[in-house]
Parts: structure tokens; sequence; C-alpha cells
């Protein structure tokens, strides 16, 4: 079930609030024996995160939630996380992984998704998680006294949920809402342009596009963000999807550049949309699991 984009916070008694943590999106599985953990993708990733393995003795459930990794001050840090993301094993990593829990699917053999979200809610919370794993704790009606929090805090954003709506599965619904203060858009690579003096092996920026049709629209290019390591593991990664044809529709202000498959899904912050549908001051923060098809212009594309 996804949230449908909302461009402010506001208060009601017919919603739930809980903060917008800024991490992957994950379908955990508990058979009573093992755990399995899928991504929006549909991708299972439980090798990645060995902490996230045991259970404890609860029965056989499945959790929808989102794997979250924290920096120092005990916020959410989507650059550490992507230290982890490829890790098979967990190999190298420095950083733990915690599983924050925010609907409760199956429990015990029975599904739930017909339910009321405040029944779903009031049995996750019933359900004592084992440490790394924890679930959200909403606001009732007080959505602008949550904001407030957000803001303090730095986080992601905010998502509204109305009570007593059920779970959709694979729907982007209007029960719930996300309302976004660090601004992020999910953006596909089209190609790169040419790196300058110390970037002259690598690139100098990436193409950003989202679907639009049968190409994509450009929505600008984003060259900051990036460290020595990951400049060269992604100019790795892009000369092997290289291609003759741009992936983009035509647009004039499009610079010059190598194309590649529009593979690659970029989480990106930016401040603001432009009139003509440019990212104002992008910076990479990382790469997502996200299915390409999914990254288009009405999905990601201003509200």
């Amino acid at each position: 079930m996804l949230a449908t984009p909302w461009p402010r916070p506001f208060s009601s008694d017919a919603w739930t609030f809980e903060p917008k943590w800024d991490g992957i999106r994950g379908i955990v599985t508990w058979d009573g024996e093992a755990v399995a953990i899928h991504t929006r993708r549909g991708t299972e990733v439980s090798s990645r995160y060995p902490e996230l393995g045991s259970f404890g003795v609860h029965p056989a459930c499945v959790l929808d939630g989102e794997i979250v990794a924290f920096d120092d001050a005990g916020l959410p840090s989507f650059q550490r996380l992507q230290q982890r993301m490829h890790r098979s094993g967990g190999r190298g990593a420095r950083h733990a992984v915690g599983f924050i829990a925010f609907d409760l699917l199956h429990l015990g053999g029975q599904p739930l998704v017909a339910m009321p979200l405040e029944e779903r809610m009031a049995r996750l919370s019933a359900m004592q998680l084992p440490a790394p794993y924890t679930h959200v704790r909403p606001t009732e009606a007080d959505g602008e006294g949550l904001w407030e929090f957000v803001l303090d805090r730095g986080l992601e954003g905010m998502v509204a949920k109305r009570i007593g709506s059920e779970y959709r599965p694979g729907v982007r619904s209007p029960d719930w809402r996300k309302i976004h203060n660090l601004h992020t858009v999910r953006a596909l690579v089209g190609g790169y342009t040419p790196g300058e003096r110390g970037r002259s092996r690598t690139f100098g920026a990436l193409l950003l596009g989202l679907r639009d049709g049968d190409k994509l629209r450009w929505i600008g290019a984003v060259g900051t963000g990036f460290s020595d390591m990951a400049l060269a593991s992604i100019r790795a990664g892009l000369d092997q999807n290289r291609r003759a044809a741009s992936p983009f529709h035509p647009d004039s202000e499009i610079p010059s550049a190598t194309w590649v498959e529009p593979y690659l899904v970029a989480a990106v912050e930016y401040s603001a949309w432009t009139g003509a549908g440019r990212l104002r001051r992008p910076v990479f923060k990382g790469f997502t699991d996200d299915d390409p098809e999914t990254i288009t212009w009405e999905a990601e594309g201003p509200q």
C-alpha cells in the first residue's frame, strides 16, 4: 500500500499521524522458523541484514515497515543504510540496522488486511517485538503537533492514515497521505556528463528523468553528494548499461552526455521544483531497490 502525496500538514480526529522514516520499505514475513524480507520490487534481502533474522517465539506474522539505519544522534540516516544495501551477510558492515513496523498484515494464520487500521495497530502494539524490531506509536488527531517534531528533528516527513481504513496491497491510496519535509524524489538515471579535473575518470553529473510514456521526462542533473569511492563504482555500473540513443524526450536543455539504459533508481534530495519541471539544488543520496517501471512523472513529479 502506497501513500498519496499531500501538500501540507493537517490535524483531524479522523486520522492518525506518524513520522516518515528515511529508509527502505520492506515486508517482513516470519513463519515461526525463519525471516524473509522483501523490498517493493519483490527482492528477498534478508541475507543483507542478518541482525533482522531472529524473531523469537512470536507466532507467524507479516509486517509492513521500514529498514532504517541511525546516525550518532539517533536520527535515520539513508547514507549509512546505503552502505548496507548490497552487502550479503552484512559483510564489512559498520552500521547496524533496525526495522520499524508500521502495519501488521497477517498474524497467527489470520489475514488482517480487511481490518480497520486501528485494530491492526492495536494487535501490532501488543506483540512486543524483539530488538532490533520496533513499531511506530502513531499520534492521534494532532498532525500539526507531530509536524513540529518532524521539523525540529529534521526528519524526512510525516504520514497521515485514515482511521477505519483497510490495507490495500499495491494501491496508492488516498487513505494514506505523505507530507514531505526534506523533499526527496526517486528518479531514473538516463545518462551522465563527462567529468573534469579530479572527476575526469568518472563523471560530472547524472542526468535524471521520470517515465512519461515510452521515454523519460528530463528533470535535471545531479553532480553533488558523491564520495570518491561512489564516483568510481557508479561509473563502472553505468558503463555496463550504455546505449546509443537518448532515453529522454527531446529537450533543448539536456546537455551532451553518454546515454545509459534507465535501470538505476536514484534517491535525490532537492529544495523545490522549478516552473519548468526541474529540480532545484539536487543532492544525490543513494540508489534504491524500487522497480524502475514505477518511477513515473505522475508518481514522483511535482504535485
